[in-house]
């Protein structure tokens, strides 16, 4: 089996990048000893070459057999570092316009130009500034995500305090705790994952709600996982739903048909919801629960996965869910992906007074201080990481309790919820 076509232009467009690049390497080390310079040259073309020839013998290596954290750290190094010379470039090209701008001067007027950068020490030539600002600035993103390795088992406590008119006396101090996007397959460290459990034990809940994306794609992904989770207690249940990637939608099942249908599919999902139950978990698919308490009730609603963005799953049946509780006071939805709220939950269902959510990790990438909140997240979904509020409805986002793709976390970590309801 050779590379394919797209394999083929990948590599022609990393070889050309690196050679771009390059520039800048070597106007960073050129006035350095000899030896400095081949150092850099040696290990930069190394680590290049390298990244080549493992794409080229993809096809030869069964690549897609790897272990999950193996592959995730390997890819987000080479994604890493792709980015990080793209954004080297970005100071290359200013560097070649202006050059080339110089350049027009300088064939139409006679008039020599300086080439000296303002405000840095003399000697250092404009092309040399931008070469090192380039550098500066791509080794500085490829550190800060090397960096959010260690951040991924980084778990933190969120808590809020919610009031509601409508809820029953008899809830009232009653304590959720949210988990989201375990994301099994991608786990690694066992008794990282299990300080995480302890940590949702330790808020002393008395509901635990799970709100999807139990695994990655496939079932097997919980075999080791099992009795960790198992763990998770809380005197009124555990309560959970699916979410976009329990369906195994995004793997390549060996049965798949063009039109999509797949038996192993359907098998590895109905083996997951049997996970669920072997957790002790309830797992609600386009159901309710009434919880009662010294004769008071509130409602639990949970649906399968349902999106407003079409190419995610839309399993989730709501009109389902809801039957027979019109006249419980107060209700809870657990409902995968956030943009459910704004296109049916509130439009069409002004009592349910609480929605919990996944699905963005906040993209694991971002920053959180006080006064400032971004993320790449926030271009895609409007709703993408804590609490929302629209009139009396509140919606809460989960940044997840796992990861997946990149094997980190930048500024958003990983997420335990603590709701206490007033």
């Amino acid at each position: 089996m050779r590379p394919g076509l797209n394999s083929v232009i990948l590599i022609v467009f990393l070889l050309l990048l690196d050679i771009y690049v390059f520039q800048a390497v070597r106007a960073m080390v050129y006035m350095s000893a000899p030896r400095v310079r081949n150092i850099t040259f040696s290990v930069y073309w190394f680590i290049s070459i390298t990244i080549l020839l493992t794409i080229a013998l993809l096809p030869y290596i069964n690549w897609h057999n790897w272990p999950a954290p193996v592959k995730s750290t390997l890819t987000a190094i080479f994604m890493g570092l792709v980015v990080a010379k793209l954004l080297v470039t970005v100071f290359l090209l200013l560097d070649d316009v202006r050059r080339g701008i110089v350049w027009v001067i300088r064939r139409f007027s006679g008039t020599p130009t300086a080439d000296v950068a303002p405000g840095v020490v003399s000697g250092i030539t404009r092309s040399q500034f931008l070469s090192r600002l380039g550098l500066i600035t791509g080794g500085a993103f490829f550190g800060t995500l090397m960096y959010g390795f260690s951040n991924k088992y980084n778990y933190r406590v969120h808590k809020i305090k919610l009031a509601f008119k409508q809820l029953p006396e008899a809830f009232k101090g009653l304590r959720i705790v949210q988990i989201s996007d375990i994301h099994s397959g991608s786990f690694a460290d066992h008794n990282a994952v299990l300080k995480g459990i302890k940590l949702i034990n330790d808020q002393k809940p008395d509901l635990v709600l799970f709100t999807g994306d139990l695994v990655n794609d496939r079932a097997d992904e919980m075999n080791q996982w099992m009795d960790a989770f198992r763990q998770v207690k809380a005197p009124m249940g555990v309560y959970s739903s699916l979410g976009n990637h329990d369906y195994g939608e995004y793997y390549p099942w060996p049965d798949k048909t063009p039109n999509g249908y797949s038996a192993m599919q359907r098998a590895n999902l109905e083996r997951l919801k049997a996970v669920h139950g072997e957790l002790g978990w309830k797992l609600m698919l386009n159901e309710n629960v009434v919880l009662e308490r010294n004769g008071q009730q509130i409602a639990l609603l949970g649906v399968e996965n349902w999106s407003a963005i079409k190419r995610f799953p839309r399993y989730g049946d709501l009109k389902r869910a809801y039957e027979g509780i019109d006249h419980i006071p107060f209700k809870i939805l657990l409902s995968h992906d956030p943009t459910h709220w704004n296109a049916q939950v509130r439009p069409e269902y002004p009592d349910i007074n609480l929605m919990l959510a996944g699905h963005t990790h906040g993209m694991q990438f971002g920053v959180e201080i006080p006064g400032l909140k971004w993320s790449p997240a926030q271009y895609f979904y409007k709703e993408w990481a804590g609490l929302y509020r629209k009139g009396e409805q509140f919606l809460y986002v989960n940044r997840g309790f796992g990861f997946l793709g990149y094997p980190g976390r930048v500024g958003i970590l990983p997420e335990i919820t603590v709701i206490d309801l007033a």
